[in-house]
């Protein structure tokens, strides 16, 4: 009889130490979870920024190349060199750099319209080149952009999901942003006609 008691208080302290363990493997799995999300959301924002900083490198050659073209065309040469310097300086904080590249694809999209007007301009060899750089350098961007958001929209919904909402409050795992555009006409990337 006394190994009876003995062997029931056995499982009963087997029993106990799983239900204890169960939550505590369910709390690692998922702050490992959030921290692996996290991670992915940095990688894909260092994608985003390797595409942005491709557009900016292309910008300062499209505008040297219109500019001998179309030289009395000052404002919109203008308007592209200080919406790429304010998109370059924008910095870490993802509102800023938001609002600075949509002003340097709304630029930049005036600068090609500009060029249209311009037969020996849109014939030019090089500016024929940075165009199709830049539309692709454009394609690149919007593709870096879905990932990012797709892996934003990942970790904001485990952050709000109960039960890892609790996890997330506990740990200060924050809502992420999403770079996305305010106005319809950002959406859309400039139009380069080849």
């Amino acid at each position: 009889m006394n190994e009876a008691i003995q062997g029931g208080a056995g499982v009963a302290c087997c029993v106990i130490a799983v239900m204890a363990a169960i939550p505590l493997l369910w709390l690692i799995a998922t702050y490992n979870r959030f921290a692996r999300l996290g991670q992915l959301v940095k990688e894909s924002w260092s994608g985003v920024d390797v595409e942005l900083k491709r557009r900016h490198s292309l910008v300062p050659n499209l505008v040297e190349t219109v500019k001998g073209y179309a030289q009395h065309e000052r404002e919109a040469l203008e308007m592209v060199i200080t919406a790429r310097a304010k998109a370059m300086d924008a910095g870490d904080i993802l509102r800023e750099r938001v609002d600075g590249e949509a002003d340097l694809g709304r630029s930049l999209g005036r600068l090609i319209a500009v060029a249209e007007r311009y037969p020996q301009l849109k014939a030019d060899r090089g500016f024929l080149e940075l165009q199709r750089e830049l539309s692709l350098t454009e394609d690149r961007i919007a593709a870096s952009r879905r990932f990012y958001n797709a892996n934003v929209r990942e970790v904001n919904a485990l952050r709000i999901e109960f039960p890892s909402n609790l996890v997330a409050g506990v740990f200060g795992f924050g809502e992420e942003r999403f770079f996305e555009l305010e106005d319809a006409s950002e959406r859309a990337a400039p139009q380069v006609k080849i």
